[in-house]
C-alpha cells in the first residue's frame, strides 16, 4: 500500500477565473499552495501558514471554504499518495514566490498539461470546473 502524505491546499483564483499554482524548486509540476500540517495544526492553520510562508500572503482562516478531500498519486514522491484537504480562499496579491517555491503561475482549470500535478490535473481541477457548471 503506498505511503500517505496528508496536505492542505488552497485555491485562489484571479478575475478570469484562472488558479494560482506553484512550483517547487527541483520539481517540474504546478500544484496549489499548501503542504504538510505541523503537530496539532488544523487544515484550516496549515492552509493559511504554508500560504504565508510560499507566498508572503495573509490568508485568513475564516475566509476558507471547504472544497474537499481529494487523493491522487503524489507528483513529487514517486509510490506515495497526496490525500489533500483543500480550500478556496478570496483573491489576494501574490507575486513574489518565497521558501522552496521556484515559480507562480496562473493557470486556466481546464488545462490538461503534464506540467500540472495529478492532484489537480485529475481530480481538483474537475470538481472546480463542475462547480462552476452548477446543476443541470
Amino acid at each position: 500500500m503506498p505511503r500517505r502524505i496528508t496536505v492542505s491546499a488552497v485555491v485562489i483564483r484571479n478575475d478570469s477565473g484562472e488558479v494560482l499554482t506553484v512550483r517547487k524548486r527541483g520539481t517540474d509540476q504546478l500544484m496549489f499552495p499548501g503542504g504538510k500540517p505541523e503537530p496539532g495544526e488544523s487544515p484550516q492553520q496549515a492552509a493559511v501558514r504554508e500560504a504565508a510562508e510560499e507566498l508572503g500572503v495573509d490568508l485568513h482562516e475564516n475566509a476558507l471554504r471547504p472544497i474537499d478531500t481529494f487523493t491522487a498519486p503524489a507528483a513529487n514522491e514517486p509510490g506515495c499518495t497526496v490525500v489533500a484537504t483543500v480550500f478556496e480562499h478570496p483573491w489576494v496579491e501574490a507575486s513574489s514566490p518565497r521558501a522552496e517555491i521556484d515559480r507562480i503561475e496562473w493557470i486556466d482549470p481546464r488545462e490538461r498539461s503534464r506540467r500540472i500535478a495529478p492532484l489537480l490535473r485529475d481530480a481538483v481541477f474537475p470538481a472546480l470546473l463542475l462547480a462552476a457548471d452548477g446543476p443541470r
